[in-house]
């Protein structure tokens, strides 16, 4: 039941992964609506006027075409009067800017997809594959046997005296089996002294 499940679960998930794809593609080719120009807010005309006499400087912005792109345009309320117009404007620098709000969204919408697969991989993973993959009651105690006997194993091999540890893991390496020699030998001792006694 739980194979099958879980299949049927990777299939939806390639359905759904793939449908997104194709949908992300087709935005990206297909041309948007058609518009005379640009959108107001794909475009602006940005002048940056630094402080003149009295004034403080100040940035203006303003959603104009590329020719009006000047600081008659856009520096709207003048703050000068009209004799000083024309000194003020030489001082401003003004800059058009543009942008694309389509390729911005299907960026989002790439992006936005991408992370979706992977959250849905992880959920997959978390909930699916613990359910198919069930530890076997048979196996379980071979391999606790196994992992005693490598334990002991480690645990009875001499150590060489003369090697230097080179590494952090292999001084804790050295150490753990040291301590475990240690205990085994204050076992030996008490069970003999206990069998001395009795």
């Amino acid at each position: 039941l739980f194979p099958q499940a879980s299949t049927m679960f990777a299939q939806c998930t390639q359905k759904g992964a793939s449908s997104l794809l194709l949908l992300t593609l087709l935005c990206c080719i297909l041309p948007p609506p058609a518009q005379g120009s640009k959108s107001s807010e794909d475009i602006r005309c940005k002048c940056i006027c630094p402080p003149y006499r009295n004034i403080s400087g100040h940035i203006y912005n303003k959603n104009v075409s590329q020719k009006d792109c000047n600081c008659l345009h856009v520096v709207e309320p003048m703050p000068v009067p009209g004799n000083d117009v024309e000194a003020y404007c030489l001082l401003c620098e003004c800059k058009y800017e543009e942008r694309s709000t389509t390729t911005i969204k299907v960026i989002i919408i790439i992006y936005l997809s991408v992370v979706g697969a992977l959250l849905l991989y992880m959920a997959f993973l978390v909930l699916v594959d613990p359910l198919i993959r069930k530890p076997d009651a048979y196996t379980q105690p071979l391999h606790n046997e196994e992992e005693n006997e490598d334990t002991r194993s480690l645990a009875a091999a001499p150590t060489p005296s003369g090697a230097r540890a080179n590494t952090v893991l292999e001084r804790v390496e050295g150490a753990q089996q040291r301590w475990k020699r240690q205990v085994q030998e204050q076992r030996k001792t008490v069970f003999d002294r206990h069998k001395m006694l009795s």
